[in-house]
Parts: structure tokens; C-alpha cells; sequence
């Protein structure tokens, strides 16, 4: 079986590299990491993730952005999105839902372990 490949997209390096470091233990994944829209995007066309932890506020671009464009060029047909913010902007949350959020975690609300559960019940 092909190990899941996973895009972890966010500007905050701590929260990244826990992330990266968690799902290491999780499972045999293969994990990509981007710090900003335009490297998420770049490797979103390469890679083709089955999941995208995607964060909205970033430099470059953010993250409602890097979903708008993959959706137009149809890369996002078999990803799933995951948003991670800490916005409760509920504007927000019904963009990220038109742009083909799998799901929306505000990010002060869940831990890691949390996270995780919810990329592991995604990948099933």
C-alpha cells in the first residue's frame, strides 16, 4: 500500500515541526512542509497530497488563496483540506467550505492529538 502523503502548510515553524514530528509517529506517511502560500501551492501541483493541513494567514499567500487556485487547476480533486487558524470569523469559515475544506480547526480551540485524530479519520 502507498503511504499517504501529507502537505503541512503553516508560517509558524513550532507548529509545524510538531506537527511533522506527531504524524512521524503516527503512521508511515510521507510529510511535506511548506512556510508560505507559494511554496504550498508549488508543492500541491508536484506532490499531489492525499491530505493538506493548511493554514489561512500566511506570507505570500494564504491559505483560502492556495485552495482557490489548486481548485481551478483541478489538483485538489482527490486532496483533502484541513484549515488550521485562529480566526472564528465566520465569513471565513464559509469561504473555506466554498474553496473544499474537508474540515476547519481554529487552532486555540484543539492539541495536537486532536490534529491528529482528525487527519487519520480523513486518510481512512
Amino acid at each position: 500500500m502507498d503511504k499517504k502523503k501529507i502537505l503541512i502548510v503553516d508560517d509558524e515553524v513550532a507548529l509545524r515541526r510538531a506537527l511533522v514530528d506527531s504524524l512521524k509517529v503516527e503512521g508511515p506517511f510521507e510529510l511535506f512542509e511548506a512556510g508560505d502560500g507559494e511554496a504550498a501551492l508549488e508543492l500541491i501541483r508536484k506532490e499531489q497530497p492525499d491530505l493538506v493541513l493548511l493554514d489561512i494567514a500566511m506570507p505570500k499567500m494564504d491559505g483560502m488563496e492556495v485552495a482557490r487556485k489548486a481548485q481551478a487547476e483541478k489538483l485538489l480533486e482527490k486532496t483533502k483540506i484541513i484549515f488550521l487558524t485562529n480566526s472564528t470569523d465566520i465569513s471565513q469559515i464559509a469561504t473555506a467550505v466554498e474553496v473544499g475544506s474537508s474540515d476547519y480547526l481554529i487552532k486555540a480551540d484543539w492539541d495536537i492529538k486532536d490534529i491528529l485524530s482528525r487527519v487519520l479519520e480523513k486518510l481512512k
